[in-house]
């Protein structure tokens, strides 16, 4: 992944004031930062939530996103297929199963947004290979057991595992978190962070945004520091952590470690 330049204000505003990074395959990067200094727009950005002023994207060699271009919605749909998010406040649907909630999205773009009419026998065997899929997923994160529940059933742990394995079921090229453990307390917490590791260990690309300092020091291959909507600090977990050069990151380093401590 490759970011360049990367602008976006709100009215009179200015968030992100010129963002660039790159990563590669299989990489996990942290970004951490105060409130406010711009992390959830990033990401919303590369997940085309929001659509940055200024900049360009390159995924895999192939640039997906050009502000001096133009793009219709259905175009953006389909950029928006290379990422997936898995958001701080879960946004299950609360009246579907877990599996129906897995399977949604899937059936949704494989059949209703099919350039083809299908027949039955086809959406059958593709609902049954979509559920198949949802049950291996699921049994990744450690929810076998709750196929058939509701989200209203489920801790808030669980929850989220439920919004990880939705996300993995699009098969997206880069998985994003945003803050994905905040509501949760630190048992709940736990879980959701060993999901993120067992990840990881799998290969799989990953921005996450986080207050979790331990785990964005131990579990990241590079981290970001953001600060006033630009990056003030970038570069392994040894060298942002362990050497910082910016005042500010040093600054923000100890005010988490109080509030550890």
């Amino acid at each position: 992944l490759e970011v360049n330049g990367i602008f976006k204000r709100f009215g009179k505003t200015e968030v992100l004031k010129g963002i660039d990074f790159s990563m590669e395959k299989g990489e996990v990067l942290a970004i951490i930062g105060s409130s406010g200094s711009g992390k959830t727009t990033l990401l919303r950005c590369l997940n085309f939530l929001e659509t940055p002023d200024s900049g360009r994207i390159v995924l895999n060699g192939d640039e997906i996103y050009n502000a001096e271009a133009k793009y219709t919605d259905r175009e953006i749909r389909e950029k928006r297929l290379n990422f997936g998010l898995v958001f701080q406040s879960f946004n299950l649907f609360p009246q579907y199963t877990v599996l129906r909630n897995v399977c949604l999205a899937p059936e949704m773009m494989r059949i209703n947004q099919s350039a083809e009419k299908l027949s039955r026998a086809d959406k059958a065997r593709i609902k049954s290979e979509i559920e198949d899929n949802a049950r291996t997923i699921l049994a990744s994160v450690g929810l076998s057991e709750k196929l058939m529940n509701y989200p209203c059933e489920l801790s808030g742990g669980q929850q989220q595992r439920v919004a990880i394995a939705r996300a993995l079921a699009m098969e997206p090229v880069i998985l994003c978190f945003d803050e994905p453990t905040s509501a949760l307390d630190p048992e709940l917490t736990g879980e959701v962070l060993r999901v993120i590791r067992e990840l990881k260990e799998t290969g799989r690309t990953m921005i996450l945004v986080t207050h979790e300092m331990g785990f964005a020091r131990s579990a990241a291959d590079k981290v970001i520091f953001m600060a006033d909507g630009v990056i003030e600090e970038y570069g392994t977990p040894e060298e942002v952590f362990g050497s910082p050069r910016s005042e500010k990151t040093i600054s923000f380093l100890e005010k988490s470690l109080e509030n550890i401590t």
